[in-house]
């Protein structure tokens, strides 16, 4: 079994998976409601066939011993997740795929500064992995139907271990 060791995720780390979403990635900001509100635009962009949705996901707690053994991507668009309560921690696992289309070795990136995260089409990663003693919310931006063909790929990776630094 092969170790995965998360780094603090940070804008460049993630570039070849897509995009880190938080109010430093964001192109433009703009004071607005006379001065209370800063507004952080184009965080990143949405890339998705059809209509884009917004959803809440759940998440229970990963629970040890981390295990990743599969993982995912969405062909017809790109998924952004953003937790909702900033002091949740969570994990990340992305993969390049190859020139045949299967997936690269993986990496892990450990977040804990409510920063959300936007898979590029076609990245492979591995579903929602909340941290914490108790379920965690994440808005999702997401594809907003398979009418057009289906927008899930799987595939199983030799299994490895994840060990990420403690919460703060």
């Amino acid at each position: 079994m092969t170790l995965l060791v998360a780094s603090k995720l940070t804008a460049a780390a993630f570039k070849p998976y897509g995009a880190v979403i938080a109010p430093e990635t964001a192109r433009r900001r703009q004071v607005i409601n006379s001065g209370t509100t800063v507004r952080f635009d184009e965080a990143c962009a949405v890339d998705v066939d059809g209509g884009a949705v917004l959803s809440i996901f759940r998440g229970q707690p990963f629970q040890p011993p981390h295990l990743i053994a599969m993982l995912e991507r969405h062909p017809r668009g790109s998924q952004a997740f953003v937790p909702l309560d900033a002091a949740a921690p969570y994990l990340v696992v992305a993969a390049r795929a190859g020139d045949d289309g299967a997936p690269l070795a993986p990496e892990c990136f450990y977040v804990d500064d409510g920063s959300g995260v936007q898979y590029a089409r076609n990245v492979w990663h591995h579903p929602l992995l909340a941290l914490g003693t108790g379920p965690s919310d994440f808005l999702v931006v997401d594809r907003a139907s398979d009418a057009e063909g289906p927008n899930l790929e799987e595939t199983v990776i030799p299994e490895r271990r994840l060990a990420f630094p403690p919460p703060h």
